[in-house]
């Protein structure tokens, strides 16, 4: 997200995330834990593939002294293709009132890439991961691992942080972090900042056994160089809808 205008106060956030322990009863994870995390995640992905969902959005944004600007909101209709080509098609026209940011490509990137959270079998070894512990989770066992990326690549959008794992068949039923990297760079001699915000998805469990995201909910303060601003977002991914082969679906032109 670009901040649009200067803002007159400065704002700083302040992240601290914590090791979570053993505990004395925990069940220690397999050797190749992460391993089995990516083909679970292979697995989502090629079931997720067959859905039609709705996903929506809800932007509202905060200067530095607590004053509300304006919101961003749409909601889609996504499809795969036999193919495997994502599909879009606006509900309605997309409402952007926002006053102190400017929505960029990396931001729509996350919403499709990042957000979702799906590290599959080809992404896995862009990360570094680590085995944090065990955490009880609405009454799920889970292994909580972190995941960094192990290298930036120009033009690539990562995930960084961590990742919640049911012990019972591998699958991820949330994730929290953030997307990386943040951008700083200098344009027709002004410095450009586009930052992000960390971010919490929950998953929910399909009829077939696996885990599709559900809502991705953040509530964060941009540091910009020339003041904070507050971002509070809501993607809902819903309606999911298998469809088979046969089935038709067709997408009218996007409202003008």
């Amino acid at each position: 997200m670009n901040q649009r205008k200067l803002l007159s106060e400065w704002g700083v956030i302040s992240l601290l995330v914590c090791g979570i322990p053993w505990g004395a009863e925990a069940q220690q994870p397999p050797a190749d834990l992460i391993r089995r995390v990516a083909e679970r995640e292979t697995q989502t992905e090629s079931a997720r593939a067959k859905y039609l969902y709705q996903q929506s959005v809800e932007l509202a944004e905060w200067n530095a002294r607590g004053t509300r600007g304006g919101l961003y909101s749409e909601t889609r209709d996504i499809l795969f293709t036999p193919a495997g080509e994502r599909r879009e098609n606006f509900l309605k026209k997309p409402v952007d009132t926002l006053r102190f940011l400017k929505l960029t490509p990396e931001d729509f990137a996350d919403l499709r890439e990042v957000q979702p959270g799906l590290i599959t079998t080809d992404r896995l070894p862009f990360y570094r991961a680590r085995v944090k512990g065990a955490e009880t989770v609405d009454g799920m066992d889970c292994w909580v691992i972190s995941l960094e990326p192990r290298q930036i690549l120009e033009g690539q959008r990562f995930f960084e942080g961590l990742i919640w794992v049911s012990q019972s068949d591998y699958s991820i039923t949330r994730t929290e972090g953030k997307a990386v990297p943040a951008l700083v760079r200098r344009k027709n001699g002004q410095r450009e900042e586009n930052l992000f915000p960390r971010f919490s998805t929950i998953r929910q469990q399909m009829p077939e056994g696996f885990w599709f995201p559900a809502i991705t909910l953040a509530d964060d303060d941009l540091a910009f160089q020339h003041g904070a601003v507050r971002v509070r977002l809501k993607v809902g991914y819903q309606k999911y809808q298998r469809f088979v082969a046969e089935s038709t679906i067709k997408f009218e032109p996007p409202p003008q």
